[in-house]
């Protein structure tokens, strides 16, 4: 930056914002979405840092889909500094990912009881990501779902429903008494598959008066919450989660691009659901069940 021949700043970007009277401007914010204007007035967020995360609510075994056992996903989540992780395997209606039953899911439950006896430094959360069929309902009986610590919703077939359709769709099973969290919320793979189309802002109204959450997924393929539905979510006051997906203990490491997202979005700390501790989590999801 110059002042005629001077040269005025520019060794480094804090130097150039100084020299403008802005406070520095992280990288993700700087997309023209009112970053100059916040600047000017101090009200800058303080970004989400991957420090901040305590856990994951979405990590899978090689009960359904994925490659390893329970107790190798939770010894790599206490390797990463986290106080729980949540086993959210598929549910029966997803068979191309050996979907657990309602009879082996409660077998899982009664493993993962088991197993937080004899870990220390880390809790297993018992959860399910469970289809949400076409018509709204939810994939498992009541009875059993009813049992677990947090239900994931997710959509994983009839992508091409009108934006109606798949809007109410997911209002419904956003409406059912155990539901907690929706899953890759718009679909999308990136380079394979476009998003469904949905009414994103509805969603994340209604995800407000119901009281559940939703989930900005890090798998890099996904990225879903987008950044700029983050950024509405923390306007109406939703909490997201950040979670890995994980289907091996290597995808923990995910979660950088996930948090990445959510500072494209404006979220802080207070705005992502797993920030908390696991004693401030269990009401939290408690209070969706």
């Amino acid at each position: 930056m110059f002042r005629g021949a001077e040269r005025i700043a520019g060794e480094t970007e804090e130097s150039v914002y100084r020299t403008v009277g802005l406070p520095y401007i992280e990288p993700e914010l700087r997309e023209n979405r009112g970053e100059l204007e916040m600047a000017r007035l101090g009200q800058l967020p303080e970004l989400i840092t991957l420090s901040d995360l305590k856990g994951d609510l979405h990590a899978h075994t090689k009960a359904t889909d994925g490659r390893n056992t329970l107790l190798e996903m939770a010894q790599a989540a206490k390797a990463m500094g986290f106080e729980y992780l949540a086993i959210t395997e598929h549910s029966r209606h997803l068979t191309v990912a050996h979907g657990l039953s309602p009879q082996q899911l409660l077998q899982q439950m009664d493993e993962i009881d088991r197993l937080n006896e004899t870990l220390q430094g880390i809790t297993l959360l018992k959860g399910i990501e469970v289809d949400i069929l076409e018509d709204g309902n939810l994939d498992l009986p009541d009875s059993v779902l009813a049992r677990l610590d947090l239900v994931i919703g997710a959509v994983h077939s009839k992508f091409e429903l009108s934006r109606a359709k798949q809007t109410e769709r997911i209002l419904r099973a956003m409406a059912h008494p155990h539901f907690t969290l929706l899953a890759h919320p718009t679909g999308r793979l990136i380079d394979r598959r476009a998003p469904y189309d949905v009414d994103m802002p509805r969603i994340i109204r209604e995800a407000k008066q119901r009281g559940c959450y939703l989930e900005l997924n890090a798998h890099p393929e996904r990225l879903d919450l987008l950044d700029t539905q983050c950024q509405i979510a923390r306007e109406e006051g939703v909490l997201v989660s950040i979670n890995s997906d994980a289907h091996t203990t290597q995808d923990f490491g995910n979660l950088r691009f996930g948090v990445g997202q959510a500072r494209r979005g404006w979220l802080e700390k207070k705005d992502v659901l797993n920030t908390r501790p696991l004693r401030e989590l269990l009401p939290l999801l408690g209070a969706t069940m």
